[in-house]
């Protein structure tokens, strides 16, 4: 297995911290939202507040200029909290009751995901006039976690949405779509491109001219390690590129000026954030085949911030052990639950032979889904508290 990366900015953070919590680096965070929008010039960011619902990291995004993709009016109402204007967040969601739509255009919204004509007619009578964009379905291929089954439309379906959608006095704005979480392919997004060019082509024969497409969600974290514990990897700058390229064609096909929308989330904070985590022991079993069973239990796992672990591996830091000798273990979560292990329980990391009960761990790239997904004290576990600090430097 490959050394796991330092954390940089982080590395005081943890080191000082002698409980467990969730860190997170807002001077990287910031970075990372800079750095996105130089490589999208002309695009707009709104940060997916399910990646990371946490008050300090918003606020840090607010006030760079990042909109918000909010998924209820809960969210809605957080961002609008840490200091985003109502018109740079939109309900992404296409799954919401007539109360949530209302209460959405209550707090000011006015730009509403859709995936089907239902749901667009609810829209009209809870939030006339609302702006919508309809989101596409995607096959989902290529990515962690593909989004496929639950969300998005055909293409006709799209058509037909938008149109019942100006029939009913509501603004038919935009095309959406996601390629899935953790995307690790140019070609889905090249798919994807070429899905809105054709749906953009047919809706202006019918006079609609929507003004801007929404790319999703979708761009990866690059800390991320494979079942081998190598780095994953995923190929960050050909995606880019094809945004890049797939966004000028977009917008040469357009009947009118198109603007476009990127809603990334795991990608600005995933590797900006870590868990402080402690060893509550390292055991060693004898299976009923005879060969020996390794297990390193945590303080945190999938009930309690690494909901994730299943789908991905995490880079461990064992502070003061770099030298010693390290063997294989499944690692797993403190709880009752066969499921909170690393992999289901299947794949083994290398860890220190000699650690103890308390030693500190440190779990990297974890900035992203590990407060959103954390239960209320599940086995009377309770959720890791969350610790947001600055680089050295302070504010960036």
């Amino acid at each position: 297995m490959s050394a796991p990366r330092r954390p940089g900015a982080l590395a005081a953070a943890l080191a000082a911290a002698d409980t467990d919590r969730v860190l997170y680096d807002l001077t990287g965070i910031e970075r990372q939202y800079d750095t996105l929008l130089r490589e999208l010039p002309g695009a707009t960011l709104r940060f997916a507040v399910k990646a990371c619902p946490v008050d300090d990291v918003l606020r840090c995004l607010a006030a760079r200029g990042a909109g918000f993709d909010a998924a209820s009016p809960a969210e809605i109402t957080q961002a609008l909290r840490a200091g985003a204007r109502p018109d740079r967040v939109h309900y992404g969601n296409t799954a919401k009751s007539d109360q949530d739509i209302a209460e959405a255009h209550r707090l000011g919204i006015r730009d509403f995901a859709t995936d089907s004509v239902e749901d667009v007619t609810a829209i009209a009578v809870h939030a006339p006039g609302a702006r919508v964009f309809c989101r596409l379905a995607t096959s989902g291929q290529g990515a962690l976690w593909g989004l496929d089954r639950k969300f998005g439309c055909s293409p006709d379906d799209a058509v037909r949405i938008l149109t019942t959608a100006r029939a009913a006095g509501l603004v038919p704005a935009g095309l959406s779509l996601h390629v899935g979480s953790q995307q690790m392919t140019t070609e889905a997004w090249q798919q994807a491109l070429d899905s809105l060019a054709g749906v953009l082509e047919t809706l202006a024969g019918l006079g609609i001219a929507p003004d801007h497409v929404n790319l999703g969600g979708g761009l990866p974290a690059l800390g991320y390690l494979d079942r081998r514990g190598d780095p994953l990897d995923p190929p960050l700058d050909k995606i880019l590129t094809v945004l890049r390229e797939g966004m000028e064609r977009l917008a040469g096909l357009a009947a009118a000026p198109l603007g476009f929308v990127l809603e990334p989330g795991r990608h600005l904070v995933a590797d900006h954030g870590a868990v402080r985590a402690h060893v509550l022991r390292l055991t060693e079993r004898t299976r009923p085949d005879g060969s020996l069973a390794r297990w390193l239990y945590l303080s945190a796992g999938k009930f309690n911030g690494l909901y994730e672990m299943d789908q991905v591996t995490h880079p461990m830091v064992f502070p003061g052990r770099e030298t010693e000798e390290y063997v294989p273990a499944i690692v797993a979560g403190p709880t009752c639950d066969s499921d909170d292990a690393y992999g289901g329980g299947r794949h083994p990391v290398r860890v220190p032979r000699s650690l103890a009960s308390g030693d500190p761990v440190w779990i990297l790239s974890a900035g992203a889904y590990a407060t959103s997904y954390t239960t209320q004290g599940f086995n009377g576990i309770s959720p890791l508290p969350c610790v947001c600090v600055h680089g050295p430097e302070g504010p960036h």
